[in-house]
């Protein structure tokens, strides 16, 4: 019952945030179990590797923040042009064949019904919850993007000051409070070494000793077949969306720059040590943050379309 009223409360939160051409329920009569089917795989997907949610997490944000929540990151490249997943920050983002099995399961079900953008939005939600998150309602209705360019994938990078950064979100309407909530995904996220190598080759203060020495015991270990390795972001609970990498930046944890910036700069820090101190704040702010990601510069009506292959654009009908 407790469960109920939360999920409730959130669904109250968030309502407003929705677009007026998107809304919670959108394939209740098209495709009644298109939510489940998606729910489905993702749970099939979890049970075998945790980090997925992470994955999708990334996925999402890095495909909201070009051209908009629009799957414009699923494109492949072909021997005519490349696509966004060409671009350097794009190169390690991974989760596509879990994209590729709930489009197959749905247009199997209901053809040609469900957005690609939409799949993703839906799937990043149930590995959060499933990962001990919150859950929310998700307004939907998205449609899938038409072009796929590497050349506008400008992301903010983890080596950016907190003012930099957020010169980034602000572009995208979005508030330092929600910059600072969606950074919190780290909290299942990892980062390869060499984005904080520069943090503990030489003495750095605003980093635990102890932490510093084992990212050098993990990045020390590099080999010729694992040359970049990785390592949590949230040295406490890596799996689970939480409130503990705030805890962590507040105890000088945090793995890359911007990470522990947040928890040192006047502009964000008040934001991270409410989170740190309050759970139940986090989870109801994430959720929040996250639908708000989730509308941004979406596609609706009958602009873009509703590919049959998240991979690829559908075929041009000649007139």
């Amino acid at each position: 019952m407790m469960r109920l009223k939360v999920t409730f409360v959130l669904f109250l939160l968030i309502l407003p945030l929705a677009l007026a051409n998107l809304r919670v329920g959108f394939y209740r009569r098209s495709c009644p179990n298109a939510e489940s089917i998606v729910r489905a795989a993702v749970r099939r997907r979890l049970s075998r590797d945790k980090s997925i949610t992470a994955a999708l997490l990334r996925m999402h944000f890095h495909d909201c923040f070009v051209r908009g929540c629009d799957a414009s990151i699923l494109i492949d490249s072909n021997s005519k042009s490349s696509s966004e997943k060409d671009a350097g920050p794009n190169l390690t983002v991974r989760g596509f064949e879990l994209i590729d099995e709930a489009k197959k399961a749905l247009e199997a079900t209901c053809p040609s019904k469900v957005s690609c953008a939409d799949i993703i939005t839906l799937a990043t939600r149930d590995a959060v919850f499933l990962s001990g998150g919150p859950f929310y309602f998700v307004p939907t209705g998205r449609r899938d993007s038409l072009v796929s360019d590497p050349d506008e994938v400008k992301l903010p990078g983890p080596t950016l000051t907190v003012s930099e950064a957020f010169q980034a979100f602000r572009a995208k309407n979005m508030s330092m409070d929600d910059m600072v909530t969606l950074l919190g995904a780290h909290t299942v996220g990892v980062a390869h070494c060499s984005f904080f190598l520069d943090r503990i080759t030489r003495p750095d203060p605003t980093m635990d000793r102890g932490l510093a020495a084992k990212l050098r015991s993990i990045c020390g270990a590099a080999s010729g077949t694992n040359p970049d390795p990785t390592a949590f972001l949230d040295q406490a609970t890596p799996f689970a969306v939480d409130n503990q990498f705030f805890k962590q930046i507040g105890l000088k944890r945090g793995v890359m720059k911007i990470d522990q910036e947040l928890a040192n700069d006047p502009l964000s820090r008040r934001i991270v040590s409410g989170f740190a101190a309050n759970a139940t704040l986090f989870r109801t702010r994430f959720a929040q943050a996250m639908v708000k990601m989730g509308n941004i510069q979406v596609l609706v009506g009958k602009a873009g379309e509703i590919r049959k292959n998240c991979r690829v654009f559908n075929p041009r009908r000649r007139i």
